[in-house]
Parts: C-alpha cells; structure tokens; sequence
C-alpha cells in the first residue's frame, strides 16, 4: 500500500468483498457531517464500496444505486441517516442546490457518487475516494483526505487494514 503523502491512501481491492469490507471499515468510524465523495466510472465498485460503509454504519436498510431517484436514505436501529446522492443526472448546479446538502449534513452523513458534477457544493473538508476498474474483479481504490477529520478517519483505515503507519 503506497502511501503518497499522510493525506493519501492508495489501494488494490482484489474482489468486491474486499471493497466491501474495506467501506465496511469506513462505515463503522462515520458521523452526522461526514461527506465522502466517491469518484469512478460505472462499475468501478462505487455501490459495492457503498453496501460495506452503510453496513459498518449500521444500517438496517438495503443499498442500491440511487441513480435514477438522486438520494436514497439509509436508516440504523440507533438512529441516524445516511443520505447516498447520485450526482451523475443532474443536469446544472441550480439543480443540484435544490438537493439542500446543508440540511443532510445537519441530519447524517452525505456520500456522493459523481461528484464532480455538484461543482462547488461540497464542502472543503471531505474524503475524497476514486475508485478504478484494473480488471473483472480488481479495484484500485485511492482515499484523499481534505481536513483534520478526514486526516483521522485515513488514520484508522491504515490502523484497521494494514496494522500501523
């Protein structure tokens, strides 16, 4: 796992479990303001990654693609949401106001899929997580964090996954 510089993570998912238990241990460290922000192609595992984080959170709802109604919600025993946009549709930043991301982030966490298309609506603090086909069953998979907290949540994935710096 190169890492190529303490803000960054670089890593090779070698089959979608894998992808799902690395979001799982993402998942497991969010709160209410997180924004994770999930950049790849179709089929690049962004929904897999997607299923491990809502299931290290805690949700006791299913996860799909929120591409063609733009949000899902997802719901835990404790309480709490997690609010899953799908950015890939919008078709113009007045469009994507209208989504309030303000008012989720008041409320839970906000993953975005296609997010560079939410232009400068994200906040500044933020993980940022590009996901790459290599092959059929190979993701690489590279974690930028924006912010002390983020810096905090790369920390824990490199303590849960690779035992150390």
């Amino acid at each position: 796992m190169p890492i190529l510089d303490s803000h960054t993570i670089e890593f090779f998912s070698r089959s979608p479990e894998q992808t799902r238990r690395i979001g799982m241990r993402l998942g497991g460290e969010l709160k209410t303001g997180d924004v994770i922000c999930l950049q790849g192609n179709l089929g690049a595992g962004k929904t897999t990654f997607v299923q491990g984080l809502a299931q290290g959170w805690g949700s006791i709802d299913s996860v799909s693609s929120p591409t063609f109604i733009i949000v899902n919600e997802y719901r835990r025993a404790t309480g709490g949401q997690i609010f899953h946009l799908d950015a890939y549709r919008l078709e113009s930043t007045p469009e994507a106001e209208e989504l309030d991301l303000d008012a989720m982030l008041s409320e839970g966490v906000v993953i975005i899929e296609w997010p560079e298309k939410l232009n400068g609506l994200i906040p500044n603090y933020r993980l940022w997580i590009n996901l790459e086909h290599i092959s059929e069953e190979q993701r690489q998979m590279s974690f930028k964090a924006h912010g002390k907290r983020y810096d905090d949540l790369l920390d824990g994935i490199r303590q849960s996954m690779f035992g150390g710096a």
